[in-house]
């Protein structure tokens, strides 16, 4: 039996939620304190590209199987109601969780009873146990249970209808059994355990996928010294099935976007209190941070050997398949460029330069021959399937110096060097 879901913050993840759910035949009402940004999706406008989502959207809202509100109350049938806030990262990498326990308040002055909260949202671990005492002490009968999210940006809602498996944490086995009856709906393994667990294996997993990142860009770094080729060494890497072949073993800018540092931030920070000088977690995340100091080095070592100062940067956002710029490590790259007085133009196929909250100094190109034009080198720092896909022949000409770094080693480095460009890859 299809239920009625409510979702709670309407985002990138929110949106995701609302478009899955009623993808599956439910009923969805999403609710938001930011009233315009409810208006507008009403209107079938979202906050954030996402394929498949504006499709799924208007869908929805079509066949009244989704709606939008601003009024809390709207979610007092619901069921199920999803907390589906990006948890704000600071700049230190720390969780903000006011968002989240605001929420939680006032959603418990309006659930039915026996209705459950699912918090979707990333939760530092001890987060869940203290909300779900706080929703009791509204109503004894409400239950909270944490499920986190197991999207991918660029394919979010693919990612999320079709899960390796699907976490889920909670309290008691009667909340456990309602909880495993409405995930049925998606075909995937329900791993069940209690609040804390669900939370540290959020942290887990992001945790090893930033030490794997970090891992790869330093054994880049050696390969590039003694002559050793990074794709060869991670390819027999790989067929070793201790380590297999999805492992996170790609060499590059480092991670960026808050989410895999907001875990290695919470981590850490346990670490310190049981045990007083653990520095595992701390140094895997300043490690990263370094990285990106390592590719402006490169990138300015390149120019002194051509005395150049222009620079055209292929792709901003943090990801591909996002428009958003948040805590994008690309753009922080391109503002210490800048910052260090290089002239830079940016092309990016789908960023939102209107989330940025000052003037940039940087050119916005509205295409990769605009991007090229009379530059003394290209660097490619978002890996989008548009530049993969292109034809860069003509792009030399264009070019006061022919000269591609491509932190991602995404393109054809033999193409490329047969098309005129001096071409510069990681750990080759």
């Amino acid at each position: 039996m299809k239920k009625e879901i409510g979702v709670v913050g309407l985002w990138h993840l929110g949106c995701i939620l609302c478009a899955s759910w009623s993808k599956l035949g439910n009923k969805v009402i999403g609710f938001d304190y930011d009233t315009s940004r409810v208006k507008k999706l009403n209107e079938g406008i979202i906050p954030i590209f996402e394929p498949n989502l504006l499709e799924i959207i208007q869908q929805g809202l079509n066949s009244q199987m989704i709606r939008f509100s601003g009024d809390i109350k709207s979610l007092a049938s619901c069921d199920f109601i999803f907390l589906s806030y990006d948890t704000p990262v600071q700049v230190d990498d720390l969780s903000d969780t006011t968002i989240l326990e605001k929420s939680v308040e006032d959603i418990g002055s309006i659930m039915k009873d026996a209705s459950i909260l699912i918090v979707s949202s990333q939760s530092p671990v001890g987060l869940c146990r203290l909300l779900r005492n706080r929703l009791k002490e509204k109503k004894s009968s409400l239950e909270l249970v944490y499920s986190p999210e197991n999207i991918r940006l660029g394919e979010a809602i693919q990612s999320y209808l079709n899960p390796s498996r699907i976490i889920l944490g909670t309290a008691d086995s009667v909340t456990e059994k309602k909880c495993n009856n409405l995930f049925s709906q998606i075909s995937a393994d329900i791993l069940s355990m209690n609040l804390e667990s669900a939370e540290v294996v959020k942290h887990g997993i992001n945790s090893f996928l930033a030490m794997s990142i970090v891992f790869a860009n330093h054994l880049a770094d050696i390969c590039e010294f003694t002559g050793a080729l990074i794709d060869d060494v991670t390819l027999g890497m790989k067929s070793d099935p201790r380590i297999g072949d999805k492992a996170y073993l790609s060499p590059g800018i480092g991670f960026s976007g808050g989410t895999l540092g907001r875990d290695l931030k919470v981590l850490n920070q346990k670490n310190l209190e049981i045990k007083g000088n653990a520095k595992l977690f701390g140094i895997i995340h300043e490690l990263n941070d370094e990285r990106k100091n390592s590719i402006i080095g490169r990138i300015e070592k390149i120019l002194s050997k051509v005395n150049g100062n222009l620079i055209g940067i292929l792709g901003v956002t943090y990801k591909p398949g996002t428009s958003t710029l948040r805590r994008s490590l690309p753009l922080e790259i391109v503002k210490i460029l800048t910052e260090k007085s290089f002239q830079v133009k940016v092309y990016d196929p789908k960023a939102d330069f209107s989330e940025l909250s000052y003037k940039p100094k940087f050119l916005i190109a509205s295409n990769i021959e605009e991007a090229s034009n009379s530059v003394d080198i290209l660097v490619l720092l978002t890996e989008w399937k548009e530049f993969r896909d292109y034809e860069w022949k003509d792009i030399p000409k264009k070019m006061t110096n022919p000269i591609f770094f491509d932190t991602k080693n995404y393109l054809d480095e033999k193409k490329m060097i047969s098309l005129g460009f001096n071409y510069y890859s990681i750990g080759r």
